[in-house]
């Protein structure tokens, strides 16, 4: 999770309400700054490196994954719910080359099956549930090759996110006409999740958006995916792929496959 952070936690019960930076065209004309190319990115682009291949990026965002992707020769169908996203995506480089669908991850439905399906920057952890979860799992097998894979990663719930993200400072970032200074208040922590509020002052209007996560241990992950019908066949515990640690990864990346 990028950005900066001031801890303010309450253990209460937090209140489900939706990040707007899916839906208001000024968050995700910045998303990329918060989201830069980083060691996801090249992790997720070496999957397909063995050839050619049909790709299936679910929560695909402002599209960086799926454009680089299409440059590279991959057949790529980019699945977001949030038009504004796509919008931008639709924007960049090598845009034309992919298949652009505006649909939340668990109603996506195709008759094309991939090789390889890739759920990145921790947008599994925007499924609350165990209903929203399995959801999501079983369009992965639906959808998959009987050779294919899929490959999704969410944070280590080991760690004590709350206080390591309340550490840092507010993040400015330079527009063409002025800067965006962002805040971020934890609000609240129960059981699996974690709520917070973010603030964007533009220098005409300041936006503020809540979000909630889920941190799912890796048992309990292990434990849907098996429910899917999916099979777990490796779990990573950094981009290095280097074997996840449950004391000290910050990653669990699940690698799964069709049974």
């Amino acid at each position: 999770m990028d950005g900066f952070w001031r801890l303010e936690l309450e253990s209460r019960e937090p209140q489900m309400t939706k990040d707007l930076s899916y839906v208001d065209p000024r968050l995700a004309e910045i998303y990329d700054l918060d989201n830069p190319w980083a060691e996801d990115t090249d992790f997720y682009i070496g999957l397909a490196e063995s050839g050619p291949a049909r790709v299936l990026d679910l929560g695909c965002g402002t599209g960086t994954l799926c454009c680089a992707l299409a440059q590279r020769g991959h057949q790529v169908t980019g699945v977001d719910p949030a038009a504004p996203m796509l919008a931008i995506a639709a924007s960049k480089p090598h845009a034309e080359k992919v298949e652009w669908i505006q649909s939340r991850a668990e109603d996506y439905r195709s008759e094309h099956r991939f090789d390889l399906i890739v759920m990145m920057g921790h947008v599994f952890q925007i499924l609350l549930s165990d209903e929203e979860t399995l959801a999501v799992l079983n369009v992965m097998r639906r959808h998959l090759k009987p050779d294919g894979k899929a490959v999704f990663e969410t944070r280590n719930p080991n760690i004590d996110w709350a206080r390591a993200w309340g550490t840092h400072a507010p993040a400015e970032h330079p527009l063409p006409n002025g800067h965006v200074r962002e805040t971020l208040q934890i609000t609240s922590e129960f059981g699996e999740l974690l709520s917070f509020q973010q603030q964007f002052e533009f220098p005409d209007v300041t936006i503020t958006s809540s979000s909630t996560l889920r941190f799912l241990s890796r048992t309990r992950t292990e434990e849907l995916i098996a429910r899917s019908g999916l099979l777990t066949r490796e779990v990573f515990g950094d981009w290095d792929r280097s074997p996840f640690e449950p004391k000290q990864s910050l990653e669990m990346i699940f690698v799964v496959a069709g049974s």
